[in-house]
């Protein structure tokens, strides 16, 4: 699959925003809007959606970039009152010298470089979505149809979808308070650019376990610049608290239970996934681990392993 991967990764991406836009379409297709019609305006909504955020962080970074002397001289400031204690020079060339490829940073990089993938590959992920889409209506039926005379789970492709869409919809409302929580914190030290260590916040808690976590070092790592290792060190402190409140007690067992996977099976999933597709694999990670579980449910042979995929409850109480 690894070898695969640049062609399945914008598939599965497009097959997950495919099911993600399959409520919308049902409730336009509801008002008799012709399914043509309905796909076009589900497609310039994804566009627009994609194309704000787009500009949002465009300016962001320009603004960044204008600050870039403030925070050099910030940074040379705080060195020379190292150096005076230490009693020895230090520049920042000296330092940039001293920083490997394998810092944490490098983890956030390589993470928006799959990400840049994604987009280099976007039209291709568009038409996708825009075929599965106008397939989505007769979809079900054909499923149904080959797993009934196969002996298979006619529901198959109904329990997928609702489990992804529910799943989605657990974790953005975590994400969305991850993010708004990131934001505050910033912004109550006074903190550069607090709507976007938000948005950040929003995006890579998509990432089981360890994506708010990722998103704590840039702020953490600017706030040791632009303010003192003291603030610095209480942001990084509130991101932790934040982690460990919604995304290591909260939502594992929210997500936990509206999927029926255990928590373990959560994190180690992000471990193989991530291994096989990369950042895309570990923004997905739950989602196909669900699939996989529906589709050894599916069959009597497989639906052991199913089981040790589930939660300990739920077996229990069979």
């Amino acid at each position: 699959m690894q070898a695969a991967s640049q062609i399945l990764v914008p598939f599965l991406v497009a097959a997950f925003l495919a099911v993600i836009c399959m409520p919308l379409m049902r409730w336009l297709q509801h008002y008799h809007v012709p399914a043509g019609l309905a796909v076009v305006i589900i497609v310039l909504l994804i566009i627009s959606v994609l194309t704000l955020v787009g500009i949002f962080i465009g300016g962001q970074i320009a603004e960044f970039t204008a600050r870039l002397p403030f925070y050099e001289q910030q940074l040379n400031d705080k060195l020379t009152g190292i150096a005076v204690l230490f009693g020895q020079e230090v520049s920042i060339g000296d330092l940039l010298d001293r920083i490997q490829p394998a810092s944490p940073m490098g983890l956030v990089a390589n993470l928006f470089s799959g990400l840049q993938g994604l987009f280099a590959n976007f039209f291709l992920i568009i038409f996708t979505v825009i075929f599965l889409l106008l397939e989505a209506t007769s979809l079900p039926g054909k499923l149904q149809l080959v797993l009934t005379s196969t002996r298979g789970d006619p529901d198959y492709f109904k329990r997928f979808t609702s489990g992804v869409q529910r799943y989605l919809g657990i974790k953005t409302i975590a994400s969305l308070v991850t993010g708004v929580a990131a934001a505050a914190l910033t912004a109550a030290f006074g903190l550069d650019f607090p709507l976007l260590w938000g948005l950040l916040a929003f995006s890579f808690n998509y990432v089981p376990s360890i994506g708010s976590l990722i998103a704590a070092i840039p702020p953490v790592v600017l706030a040791l610049v632009q303010i003192d290792f003291f603030q610095a060190a209480m942001i990084g402190l509130g991101y932790f608290v934040i982690n460990i409140t919604i995304g290591g007690v909260i939502e594992p067992r929210v997500v936990g239970r509206g999927l029926g996977l255990s928590t373990l099976v959560v994190f180690l999933s992000l471990v193989f996934w991530g291994w096989v597709f990369g950042p895309v694999g570990m923004l997905l990670s739950v989602p196909l681990t669900m699939t996989v579980k529906i589709a050894l449910e599916s069959s009597n042979r497989t639906a052991p392993i199913a089981i040790l995929l589930g939660q300990a409850d739920r077996v229990a109480s069979r």
